[in-house]
């Protein structure tokens, strides 16, 4: 009886994997095997080397943190605010290692502090994620100022929440949270 082979999309999803637990360097084709009890031979059916698996999973990390997020808020429909309140729910759930994780978005922008085109990725999906995020607040904002800074603010909570250990005077994280949603879509 045949052994069925490994998908592809399950590398790449290991990968992603690696990468949020432990940056590119722990991107590794031996590591990656044993996480998805194989062996690395079935790796090379599908990749050339490992650069072009690391290509992959920034693919998908870009696909997952824009496309797909955006597709899921507008798929609701509403006005701006309630496409934002969506928004808010999607990002705040997405945890672990996944591609919309906070663990995967931290650890492709320490990446890119070391790598020109890791950098340039990152910038054109963060211009993407703003440009969305303009769109929607612009619906209810009419000062561009002010939409940019509600973006600059959400999109900054995004990234660096996890990062702040302060305590909030007697309040909850979750409770400082919903005040902060409440602020920007007033």
């Amino acid at each position: 009886m045949a052994v069925a082979r490994t998908a592809r999309g399950r590398w790449v999803e290991e990968g992603l994997r690696a990468l949020a637990t432990g940056g590119p360097e722990a991107v590794r084709v031996e590591v990656l095997a044993q996480a998805l009890g194989v062996s690395k031979g079935g790796f090379y059916g599908y990749f050339t080397n490992r650069d072009a698996l690391l290509d992959e999973v920034l693919d998908l990390w870009e696909r997952e943190v824009t496309d797909t997020v955006i597709e899921q808020v507008e798929d609701g429909g509403g006005d701006g605010r309630a496409r934002l309140e969506r928004l808010f729910a999607i990002v705040a759930t997405a945890g672990g290692a996944s591609a919309r994780g906070v663990a995967a978005d931290l650890a492709i922008r320490d990446w890119a502090r070391r790598d020109e085109a890791v950098a340039a990725r990152l910038r054109r999906v963060d211009n993407r994620r703003m440009a969305y995020l303009r769109s929607l607040f612009s619906q209810f904002c009419e000062d561009p100022d002010d939409v940019e800074v509600r973006c600059m603010l959400a999109f900054s909570l995004r990234v660096g929440v996890h990062l702040i250990a302060a305590d909030h005077n007697g309040r909850s994280r979750a409770e400082i949270m919903a005040l902060t949603r409440r602020w920007l879509l007033r």
